[in-house]
């Protein structure tokens, strides 16, 4: 057989199936394979019986070697970026050669059917995505997101960690230093072993804030998102107990792979995707695994919108829904979170499927409950389910032309190719570790051991949310007095306190001792030093402390005394609402007895 200027794909150019992933193909590869239909070139090719055309697609190679079927299209594909990793299976993975032609025969033998699916799955004009308006979008917003953490945090820092705070970050840091050795920068790496002031503080949070706003600019994208990693990983360490939240760690991991997409396109996007499927599907399943009733008789959102932590004004009204329609809506939870997940993974269409199904669980927790960036964040991570397509075909048109037009993303060169698919693997291998562990299992202790060893920097992490649903809510109410008779109530600024006071908004703020009063409550005075500590410092009227609260009632001067009620809220019936009282509150004791700043020092 005659040699030719490069390789031929031969297809049957009346099968609609054929031409459709054709041309796909094409676009894929490019001018570097020729795709001829048979009709045309069967002439210049008397070697090959016609009956092999109609059968199946034909490869020539430039020598003038042939293949077909299943061989014939993953030759084709090898000359596409990352395409020769099927021809490698082909080649070389036991069974697969086999399987792969037994399915190209199935489909041949039913070519029109999976040209209806094809169109159904892909649309009619089926392309080799394009994802530079993707990243684009995304970086930009994830800078919004950065920028919402840091400067949540920076208005609480002082009165947190500071100097004068709740859990002073510089008496942490000298403990370690003396504990700990050289080790600590191991076991806790952040910025503050240089400095742990109230300077140094303010400076990371505000700092942060700062090259948050730069990458939603497009600024030193790369430079501003590999700082803002290690910041925000320097403050989780420096919050203590007021940074143990699961998303503090998602944004840790997001931001990683925000770092990784913004110069590795391909394997950003799949990163992404992966932590978008874990985060939902480990939610599903830790409620089936802890064998929590109200989750597996879907009675779990009849309590869920009056015990959550921060209910925001809309969850009364959702937890006076019929119990049928919390049911069916606890049921479509599990839907989302366990089925709609896999749908990540698959053809375009299905994939849009699962956005839009996880972008309405989404907006529901998010109008009901008040999780700061949380759930925006959960949405932002949607977007890597689309292509720039499917954006542009959304985007209001006035926005879509003021889209600055970017050029296509370049091949990475082969080291730099071959970094970034290492560090893949690396990470999908240890989440697969975490998630092994966190549904019970016993990896191999040499898998452990790696993912301890990356454990302290936060690259991947174990998810799942709601996995026990609390069925009362049990609030602390912190009172003062000067003469152990007259007592005064503090309010907060976010947590359910006065009967009459309406719940707030404050996404996409996260007000971190409001959380970790709802924490309290339920583990109780003994397990929660830094509460102790909170009230040792009301005792001093430490102004940065008293400044995270709605209403101080000892403005002047701290009271003498201090004590902690413990009340049994619900929510008031319909009338009491009209009335705007919004809370009933039942007392059930003392949560903290009487103490003096004598007592705590």
């Amino acid at each position: 057989m005659a040699s030719l200027g490069k390789p031929r794909l031969i297809y049957d150019g009346d099968c609609g199936f054929c031409a459709y992933w054709a041309r796909y193909w094409q676009e894929l590869t490019g001018e570097r394979v020729e795709y001829r239909t048979y009709q045309e070139v069967a002439a210049q090719h008397p070697a090959i019986p016609l009956a092999d055309f109609r059968r199946a697609v034909q490869y020539l190679a430039a020598d003038g070697r042939r293949a077909s079927a299943a061989e014939a299209s993953f030759l084709a594909l090898s000359h596409a970026p990352g395409g020769g990793l099927w021809l490698a299976f082909y080649r070389h993975l036991p069974g697969f050669a086999a399987a792969a032609e037994r399915t190209y025969a199935f489909i041949a033998a039913h070519r029109p059917g999976f040209y209806r699916l094809s169109l159904w799955l892909w649309g009619r004009e089926h392309r080799p995505p394009r994802c530079e308006l993707l990243r684009f979008l995304f970086l930009r917003l994830f800078g919004l997101i950065y920028l919402a953490a840091f400067a949540s945090f920076a208005v609480q820092a002082q009165a947190l960690i500071g100097s004068h705070g709740i859990l002073p970050l510089a008496e942490l840091t000298d403990a370690l230093r003396h504990a700990a050795g050289w080790e600590r920068f191991y076991l806790m790496p952040m910025l503050f072993w240089l400095s742990a002031s109230d300077g140094a503080i303010l400076a990371v949070c505000w700092g942060g804030a700062a090259l948050a706003l730069l990458l939603t600019l497009n600024l030193l994208p790369r430079l501003s998102l590999l700082l803002l990693y290690i910041l925000y990983l320097s403050l989780l360490y420096a919050g203590q107990v007021f940074m143990t939240y699961q998303w503090d760690t998602f944004l840790l991991e997001a931001g990683f792979l925000a770092l990784v997409l913004s110069w590795a396109l391909t394997p950003g996007i799949w990163l992404l995707r992966w932590l978008l499927f874990r985060f939902m599907f480990m939610s599903g399943m830790v409620k089936l695994l802890s064998g929590d009733a109200s989750w597996w008789n879907l009675s779990a959102l009849s309590y869920h919108f009056l015990t959550e932590p921060l209910p925001t004004p809309l969850a009364w009204y959702a937890a006076h829904l019929s119990p049928a329609l919390l049911e069916f809506a606890a049921g479509s939870t599990f839907v989302i979170e366990l089925g709609l997940p896999f749908l990540i993974f698959s053809p375009r269409r299905l994939r849009f499927c699962a956005a839009f199904g996880i972008l309405l669980l989404q907006a529901g927790i998010l109008t009901t409950g008040n999780y700061n960036w949380f759930n925006l964040q959960t949405m932002l991570l949607c977007l890597v389910l689309f292509d720039d397509a499917a954006l542009l075909s959304i985007l209001p048109r006035r926005l879509s032309a003021r889209l600055p037009s970017l050029p296509a993303v370049q091949r990475l060169r082969p080291p730099a190719a071959l970094a970034a698919g290492a560090l893949a693997v690396l990470l999908v291998f240890c989440s697969l570790v975490e998630m092994d562990l966190r549904f019970g299992g016993d990896p191999p202790t040499a898998a452990r051991a790696l993912d301890a060893a990356l454990e302290p920097l936060h690259l991947v992490s174990p998810y799942g949310l709601f996995a026990v649903m609390t069925t009362r809510r049990d609030e602390i109410v912190i009172e003062g007095s000067n003469d152990g008779r007259e007592w005064r109530e503090y309010e907060f600024r976010y947590k359910p306190g006065d009967p009459a006071r309406r719940p707030p908004w404050n996404i996409p703020h996260q007000p971190r001792l409001d959380w970790q009063m709802w924490f309290a409550a339920l583990e109780g005075p003994q397990r929660s030093r830094w509460f102790w500590l909170f009230l040792e410092r009301l005792l001093h009227g430490e102004p940065a402390v008293t400044a995270l609260l709605a209403r101080n009632p000892f403005p002047d001067k701290p009271p003498l005394y201090l004590r902690a009620k413990f009340y049994d809220y619900t929510y008031a019936d319909a009338a009491a609402k009209a009335r705007g009282v919004w809370w009933q509150r039942h007392l059930l004791g003392l949560y903290a007895p009487e103490v003096q700043l004598k007592h705590l020092e």
